[in-house]
């Protein structure tokens, strides 16, 4: 089962965009395994404090690293992706040479309770991805619109049209995972 490090751009407890997560780890059950990233400890990022890496950096990188794709959660505010995702993505790819995010097979979704599902913010995030050598999906796109009522307490999705489009996309990020990861190197020489 592929793990997939879960950077949620919410840091509010009851976030629809952490829920709207839960719930696409739910239609992805025994497929892929989400563990989701901490965010709200990880501080601004500071050249200064490479040289003593704080502690929330080191795990936020090592969680990422060791996952086999990332998937954003994304809020709009303000028609671009919150300040927490930037922060984490540029700690994530320092020092140089460092990038925790190269290579690796990405998917970006959203939620709003506006109609436009956080579709303007999605876009600015995009574009970072790609900088970063995120192999980022590009369909399809999710830019949901978030009604309460669709969805139980436990996160199931109650509504059979929105349970099938979710799932098409937890369906094609699979695919996407399988066939876009590369082969993982070992970190130890062989002993030969």
């Amino acid at each position: 089962m592929k793990k997939v490090a879960v950077l949620v751009g919410s840091l509010r407890k009851d976030s629809i965009n952490r829920k709207f997560a839960q719930s696409l780890g739910k239609l992805a059950e025994g497929r892929l395994e989400f563990h989701f990233v901490e965010l709200g400890d990880v501080p601004m990022y500071n050249d200064d404090l490479l040289a003593d890496m704080p502690a929330p950096v080191a795990r936020l990188k090592s969680e990422i690293a060791s996952a086999d794709a990332v998937l954003f959660v994304s809020p709009e505010y303000n028609r671009s992706f919150p300040a927490v995702l930037k922060n984490a993505i540029d700690w994530g790819t320092r020092p140089y040479g460092q990038n925790v995010f190269a290579a690796k097979p990405g998917g970006l979704v959203g939620t709003s309770p506006g109609a436009g599902g956080a579709g303007i913010g999605q876009n600015h995030l995009k574009s970072v991805l790609n900088v970063v050598d995120i192999v980022l999906m590009g369909q399809p796109e999710v830019y949901f619109h978030y009604k309460p009522e669709l969805f139980a307490e436990d996160g199931s999705v109650t509504d059979e049209a929105t349970k099938a489009f979710l799932q098409r996309y937890v369906d094609r990020f699979v695919q996407w995972i399988e066939r876009t990861s590369e082969p993982k190197v070992n970190a130890q020489p062989d002993a030969a």
